[in-house]
């Protein structure tokens, strides 16, 4: 019997340790949920009444948030005053989304008193509303036709009838189309008319995309001058002509778990505990166990009980084990949140767990799904785990990929567009200002920044 015991302890123990661990990672949107769920499993909790924290307290911390930098500069002022406003918009983001004019009811209301019959309607309906986020039509005319029971020609008429309407270009089958349709209404040329030279450069969009444009000069045997002309008027012309408009989908907003409030000496680190509901456990239940004589009954309550009351120490070691994570982060990152993201530093696991005396299993789980939110923005904690770039020697300090990148744009920047810098000659002048990275390093930062390579940059 103490060994049946003694190993049912083990496993409640271990059951626990994990669920602990669980709860820790957990971000405060996905406690809300897990606290909500556990609710309708466990019939001693009563989740507060309030509800949400967020319901009593958010107006208060932001109040207080405001009170605190009334004597700190005038930027962060009117940010956390523009968060009060961000607050009252989001409770109002449906009615907005309703209100908002999306393509399709723009499209729509340009065919209000246009002629068609039942079918055609229905069909040119279909055909609006598969439109995707670009404003292209990527539906084959054939299973329009079938779909819809009308005539093939019927739907070719009804999309050059939707090509027609306003933005220019909507209702493309692909790019080439979608740019053919600007520039026709742009130079106000019907279809079968002699083509632009605009018109005409679209067979050498790849060439156009790297930049070289003499190559087509010489394919053309045209001056350089008329095709630098020309391709200037394709990049007037837009490629997405249905992103003005509002999305159809809804867009997911960020709840900041930390928040990290600069005063004139200090950082205050705000955790967000009102995202997620408070609970009790039940004066009812507790007595029902305390007096109940069914042994089955008694058995079941104080196992519901200790669950709450272990959920809710979790949940009071999880803010704690932040907050603590995040003094250790904020100290060590002191620069970025006084200057701004150019003064990120280096930092792993290692720095905080070793300062904090903790696991980095402990630390990574704190950081993991989890957003901050600053005078600079709104970041992922994970955001602030770099990696150092290699110094060139007899150089002082160390860089993060970051701030090599605007290093990088900073070379970039100051070349001459006639005659662009290599990446290797971008290595060359990184080493010169003391940063020690490879040519291959450069090309992979430039990408990721999405700036062209050295023929990409010339200009003609």
């Amino acid at each position: 019997m103490e060994l049946k015991y003694e190993l049912n302890q083990k496993q409640t123990l271990s059951q626990h340790m994990v669920q602990s661990r669980e709860i820790l990672q957990m971000s405060a949107v996905e406690l809300e949920a897990y606290i909500e769920n556990l609710s309708m499993e466990n019939p001693v909790i009563e989740l507060d009444e309030s509800g949400h924290y967020e319901a009593d307290t958010s107006h208060e911390d932001l109040q207080r948030k405001l009170d605190w930098l009334e004597a700190t500069d005038m930027q962060n002022r009117v940010y956390y005053q523009q968060e009060r406003e961000d607050e009252e918009q989001q409770q109002n983001w449906r009615h907005r989304r309703d209100t908002q004019e999306d393509l399709q009811e723009y499209l729509r209301s340009q065919l209000l008193f246009a002629s068609y019959s039942a079918k055609e309607r229905s069909a040119l309906e279909f055909m609006i509303q598969s439109l995707d986020s670009r404003g292209y039509f990527t539906e084959e005319i054939s299973f329009v036709s079938q779909y819809c029971a009308v005539p093939v020609e019927t739907v070719e008429k009804l999309l050059l009838d939707l090509q027609g309407l306003d933005p220019a270009g909507v209702g493309a089958r692909d790019l080439k189309e979608c740019l053919i349709l600007q520039l026709r209404r742009k130079e106000g040329r019907q279809s079968g008319e002699k083509i632009s030279l605009a018109e005409s450069l679209l067979d050498f969009m790849d060439e156009i995309a790297k930049n070289h444009l003499s190559e087509i000069a010489k394919k053309l045997r045209l001056p350089m001058e008329e095709i630098v002309k020309a391709c200037n008027e394709l990049r007037k012309l837009n490629p997405k002509p249905g992103s003005s408009f509002s999305s159809r989908e809804q867009l997911r907003y960020i709840s900041p778990d930390v928040v990290v409030v600069k005063l004139q000496d200090r950082f205050e680190i705000l955790i967000n505990e009102y995202q997620y509901p408070g609970f009790s456990i039940s004066a009812y239940y507790q007595k029902m166990q305390r007096t109940t004589e069914d042994k089955e009954a008694r058995g079941y309550l104080t196992k519901m009980i200790q669950q709450a009351e272990w959920v809710r120490s979790c949940i009071n070691q999880r803010s704690a084990t932040l907050l603590r994570v995040m003094g250790a982060l904020v100290e060590h990152q002191k620069e970025f949140f006084a200057y701004g993201i150019l003064h990120k530093c280096p930092m792993g696991l290692s720095d905080i767990a070793e300062k904090l005396n903790l696991h980095e299993s402990t630390v990574s789980r704190t950081l993991r799904g989890k957003y901050l939110q600053c005078a600079w923005g709104v970041f992922p904690l994970n955001y602030f785990l770099t990696t150092t770039v290699t110094k060139a020697p007899g150089q002082q300090g160390e860089k993060t990929p970051e701030q090599v990148k605007a290093m990088i744009r900073q070379v970039i920047d100051g070349e001459d567009k006639k005659r662009p810098y290599s990446d290797q000659t971008i290595s060359e002048r990184l080493k010169e200002l003391g940063v020690e990275i490879s040519r291959r390093t450069v090309n992979k930062y430039r990408q990721e920044m999405q700036m062209p390579d050295k023929s990409g940059r010339k200009e003609w």
